[in-house]
């Protein structure tokens, strides 16, 4: 697999064309952004990190659970084939704890255990700041139709399901995430983007040592060494 001209350059990765129209190369970077692109800076090693995990996750976890996913095939440490999506422009979370902007927003302390998982949405777009929305607003606005907004959000509570039952093994807990799904060409709806310490909370069970980016956003120190440690447990090294 070949890369060719270079389509797109987000904050976190690069997408290039190859000679079949249905699949891209995404490679991935080590810089880091924070609160809409505000707070800029490189954390070393996390392009590997990123890719490598979210390939794990998507190929050897979620797909066998029957999770279809924009995976194809990872070509080195920091590069990956996968197919080419129409990005839904919605960013859906899924939350097990309180945390971050939930917190903040509802007033309410980090922490706090939900009985059940909370989704919301938001529009990805930069900028307008990826405000919040309902289900009418996205119908509303045309990001997707009825029928693709229950598929994913039946997808997302799967993914939840599967990885915060995987991440209790390694001894962490899934405390919210951020996923994006994308359309096939003919219509299919499949997960994409990654699945990293970018965009999961990921907490020690035991120590509630936080192991995601939230060290960055938050100038806790030691970012790296947290990411590391969450590849450690996920891949034993």
């Amino acid at each position: 697999m070949e890369k060719l001209e270079q389509l797109y350059e987000g904050k976190a990765k690069k997408v290039f064309a190859t000679e079949n129209p249905e699949l891209l190369i995404v490679s991935y970077k080590d810089d880091a952004t924070a609160f809409n692109g505000l707070k800029k800076g490189t954390i070393s090693g996390k392009g590997v990190i990123n890719n490598r995990m979210s390939n794990f996750l998507m190929g050897k976890l979620l797909e066998p659970k029957g999770v279809a996913t924009h995976f194809v095939e990872e070509l080195n440490d920091r590069e990956t084939v996968v197919k080419k999506v129409q990005i839904v422009p919605l960013e859906v979370i899924i939350r097990n704890i309180s945390a971050g902007s939930f917190a903040k927003r509802y007033g309410v302390e980090e922490g706090i255990v939900f009985d059940e998982p909370t989704i919301e949405f938001s529009y990805k777009n930069d900028d307008l700041g990826d405000p919040l929305l309902n289900t009418y607003h996205a119908l509303a606005l045309k990001l997707a139709t009825k029928e693709e907004i229950e598929t994913i959000k039946s997808m997302a509570f799967q993914v939840n399901d599967a990885l915060k039952a995987y991440f209790k093994t390694l001894g962490i807990d899934l405390v919210d995430f951020k996923l994006e799904f994308g359309r096939l060409s003919d219509g299919t709806i499949v997960l994409a983007d990654e699945i990293s310490p970018d965009t999961c909370r990921l907490w020690d069970d035991k120590t509630h040592e936080k192991l995601d980016k939230d060290r960055f956003r938050r100038d806790l120190g030691g970012v790296e060494d947290a990411y590391q440690e969450v590849m450690r447990r996920l891949m034993g090294e």
